[in-house]
């Protein structure tokens, strides 16, 4: 009994985080599949003309050229092949191509029991993308899977930033090591690494950069902030997470490209989806990076932080009912 009634819980949480994620993507949505549903919705013929149109409103959802060109192929050729008989199997077809664009960078952020402690999440963005929003919500995210978090006010460089963060530590309840607006990053991150391996704390997750316009200034940061945390152990499992504004468009892949020249990130965090019908970049940027999608944020509640599956983000997208 209680097996069933546990199981029917996790299908109604399902069903809920599907129905916020459709709500969430509705502007993309709109922009991208009302155009392509008025077109499937006709008794047209499948040809290289409706192919065209669709390829419009794929670009236009700011999919991307290179992502869109390789959708379309795929489409073309299943039409060669005779595969696209009917606007059903089309449909089926541009979602299961979708999917396969972005199962590649659907590796959800995991912190292994056995890994040592304490984690650390390094979060990188520009400012205004959502950054300490973000930190809070992945503070809230990782304390409902069982694990202790310290945040690190490390962007010393605005003061509202560090307010922020310790803003966020008193929501959630947990401890932040800050200094004064203007105090060296690194040694913020080192106070904070001490601290939870004092205390037994799972993960960190510091707050840093907040600019791009001076990249060898960056660099210099994020070089002694990496230099600290190995002086202190290097056996540190390290994610570099890098958050970005889906409502910025194209813009947001070439920040995505320019931070990743300056430091290896590894993981990607696309925020305010919600806010945006240019959501189409996620498929930009898994197609030209290659780089993990950790997260995606699609409202303004604790729960719209939600770790990224491709399947249920191409569901949403195009509103299939499952």
């Amino acid at each position: 009994m209680f097996g069933l009634n546990k199981n029917s819980t996790t299908e109604e949480n399902q069903t809920g985080m599907l129905a916020r994620l459709r709500q969430g993507l509705a502007k993309t949505r709109s922009k991208l599949f009302s155009g392509i549903e008025s077109l499937i919705g006709t008794k047209r013929a499948i040809d290289p003309a409706l192919l065209e149109e669709i390829e419009a409103r794929l670009l236009m959802a700011d999919i991307g050229v290179a992502a869109t060109a390789r959708i379309i192929e795929a489409l073309s050729s299943a039409m060669r092949r005779h595969e696209l008989n009917d606007m059903d199997q089309l449909l089926d077809t541009l979602k299961a191509r979708m999917v396969e664009l972005l199962e590649p960078v659907t590796r959800p952020l995991l912190i292994p029991d056995d890994t040592a402690k304490p984690f650390v999440i390094l979060v990188i963005g520009v400012n205004g993308s959502g950054k300490t929003t973000t930190i809070g919500k992945m503070t809230s995210y990782f304390q409902d899977q069982g694990h202790s978090v310290l945040l690190a006010a490390g962007d010393t460089f605005r003061a509202a930033a560090i307010e922020q963060i310790q803003h966020w530590g008193e929501t959630t309840r947990v401890p932040v090591i800050a200094q004064q607006s203007g105090a060296d990053s690194a040694a913020v991150i080192f106070d904070a690494l001490q601290s939870a391996r004092a205390h037994a704390i799972d993960l960190v997750i510091a707050d840093t950069a907040g600019r791009l316009h001076n990249k060898n200034n960056l660099m210099q940061e994020l070089s002694k902030i990496r230099r600290i945390i190995t002086k202190f152990d290097p056996s540190l499992p390290v994610e570099v997470l890098l958050v970005l504004d889906a409502g910025t468009g194209q813009n947001a892949l070439s920040q995505a490209q320019q931070f990743n020249e300056v430091i290896n990130i590894t993981g990607l965090v696309l925020t305010k989806l919600d806010g945006t019908a240019r959501g189409g970049v996620v498929f930009s940027i898994a197609h030209t990076l290659n780089i993990p999608i950790r997260f995606i944020g699609v409202g303004e509640k604790l729960q719209d932080l939600r770790p990224f599956q491709a399947e249920d983000f191409v569901t949403a997208l195009l509103d299939i009912r499952e």
